[in-house]
């Protein structure tokens, strides 16, 4: 890893990938095998640093606000608070940690080669997954979704599958974090340049002799505001992949001159394409979820169990005393209002005076209200899209984001299909230790709904309506994805249409999120196309050496 103040001011490789997140690092280690790589990232190193290693310090790094945070905050125009990634090994040094794959079924309609998706899932597997320790509340959770009928129970695996089950977890037995930037000691060290805070402006095109447009070579800046341009050697071969997010990819296509033309137009943007599929399709699955006091101490967990059900829900929890808070204070750990988990608020009340104020009302809690966890759900898909558009010609600027959460009348009724399910699983025979017999479901409902976890205004007794609930106290997972989605921006080999020489290959290419969490599917997807681009090469070039 170098800063970009290190960098020449022009420089020549055979790929560019923009972005050194969780599709960018596995795909960079694998190009650079047979091929000289530069990897741009706009964030700086995760090494070091305890908020991205530590498990107990979880949630720290969400609610860093400062220049420098490895989280960069952003607010939907929903009203949700959420976070997108700005360091090497994007959001893997940033999530709860969940690893499961994607099913069979999402691998048949994705158009893979099933024997390359499960050959990438186990190179990525032999570095950052491992399997969790469950202890005592996670136990009764696993054992209460068992008892309510979400079978069979499927044990420990990594594979998706109808029924119960514990998945794997990036956290190792010491609770220490391992991302994506760890895949990069597969790479050929003397083939691969990693930069670090280098923001990438633009992507540069020829039109010279060509029938459409080809991607020749990125300007980015360094910390000291100096611009570079890296070029790609001449070589059919050699491309620009963009990697930097559902965010960041379709933000930078259009920063390029790719997107609707009324966009580009607003912000004095050369077109080079016209492509109005350009910021479309963004979703994000939204996530519900209860708080179970708890009558004795539980263990410190983030997510460790999945109940993956037939009606298009999955069920999760976390549990722990400040639970994985990275704070002194007591909080609700990645269910904060330090993490800015605000559901839907009106636009000027979304100040950080208000989550101020939250966190304050949270301080006057007693400590029993910290003890315990929550159980949540969040729907597959999810079937209600928005989109995104530009708000300046800074690509450190955040885009508006809009999900339209719930916009769709099937999402809302897997949320309640999920809430009821939380509430067997809160009332079986399992779980009876670790809730108190005196607080009932419709109780623990309205406590949930009408804490601090979020700023919205308060409905009476929305345990009467689910779907209420669901509504008032919709959060992100940060799973959101789109913006560049196959069919639409780029093809199935993830070349982007009516372009030549630049693909995306991350999660903005997705139409629904992989299995239950996509992490373990987006550093999959960056081997499996790294491999693919590979034996391209071969192909053309025969060995390279």
């Amino acid at each position: 890893m170098h800063q970009a103040t290190t960098a020449p001011i022009v420089s020549y490789y055979d790929y560019i990938i923009v972005g050194g997140g969780t599709a960018g690092c596995p795909l960079a280690a694998t190009l650079s095998q047979n091929s000289s790589v530069l990897l741009l990232e706009r964030g700086g190193s995760p090494y070091g640093n305890t908020n991205i290693s530590d498990l107990a310090a979880f949630g720290a790094a969400l609610s860093d606000l400062s220049p420098t945070s490895p989280s960069q905050r952003f607010i939907s125009k929903d009203g949700v608070v959420s976070a997108r990634a700005r360091v090497l090994g994007g959001g893997s040094c940033l999530n709860a940690g969940f690893y499961s794959r994607a099913g069979p079924e999402y691998v048949r309609l994705a158009g893979w080669d099933a024997r390359l998706v499960n050959e990438s899932y186990e190179w990525v597997e032999k570095v950052v997954a491992f399997q969790p320790q469950v202890k005592q509340w996670q136990n009764a959770v696993k054992e209460g979704l068992v008892e309510v009928g979400i079978r069979p129970y499927n044990g420990f695996t990594y594979d998706h599958a109808y029924g119960t089950k514990i998945g794997g977890t990036i956290f190792d037995a010491d609770g220490h974090r391992h991302t994506a930037a760890d895949l990069l000691r597969y790479a050929r060290p003397s083939r691969l340049t990693v930069l670090l805070h280098a923001p990438v402006y633009r992507i540069l095109f020829t039109r010279r002799g060509r029938t459409k447009p080809k991607a020749h070579g990125v300007i980015f800046t360094d910390a000291n505001g100096m611009l570079h341009r890296a070029y790609l050697n001449k070589g059919s071969n050699n491309e620009i992949i963009v990697s930097s997010g559902a965010l960041g990819s379709p933000q930078l296509l259009m920063l390029s001159g790719i997107g609707p033309k009324r966009q580009l137009d607003a912000h004095n943007i050369t077109v080079i394409l016209d492509q109005p599929m350009v910021g479309l399709g963004m979703s994000d699955n939204p996530m519900n979820a209860v708080f179970i006091p708890s009558p004795q101490p539980v263990e410190v967990s983030l997510i460790q169990i999945v109940g993956i059900t037939h009606n298009g829900t999955y069920i999760e929890a976390a549990s722990g005393e400040n639970f994985a808070g990275g704070a002194q204070t007591q909080n609700y750990g990645m269910f904060s209002p330090q993490i800015g988990q605000l559901s839907t608020v009106p636009p000027k009340q979304r100040t950080q005076e208000a989550i101020d104020k939250a966190v304050e009302a949270m301080k006057a809690l007693p400590p029993s209200a910290f003890v315990g966890g929550f159980i949540l759900e969040k729907i597959m898909g999810p079937i209600s899209t928005g989109h995104l558009e530009l708000t300046s010609r800074n690509p450190n600027d955040n885009p508006s984001v809009t999900f339209n959460y719930f916009k769709d009348p099937r999402d809302l009724q897997r949320c309640v299909d999920g809430m009821k399910i939380i509430e067997k699983v809160i009332e079986s025979q399992a779980f009876s230790p670790f809730r108190f017999d005196f607080l009932s479901v419709t109780t623990l409902l309205n406590m949930t709904a009408s804490s601090p976890i979020n700023l919205l205004p308060k409905h009476a007794n929305v345990s009467r309506s689910l779907e209420q609930f669901c509504k008032d106290t919709v959060m992100t997972i940060w799973h959101y994805h789109g913006g560049c989605q196959v069919a639409r921006v780029v093809d199935h080999d993830y070349k982007v249409i009516g372009i030549d020489s630049l693909r995306v290959i991350d999660g903005s290419t997705f139409r629904n999120s992989p299995g239950t969490n996509p992490q373990a599917t987006v550093m999959m997807l960056g081997r499996y196309m790294g491999v693919k681009l590979m034996r391209e090469r071969y192909a053309t070039n025969g060995p390279d050496e």
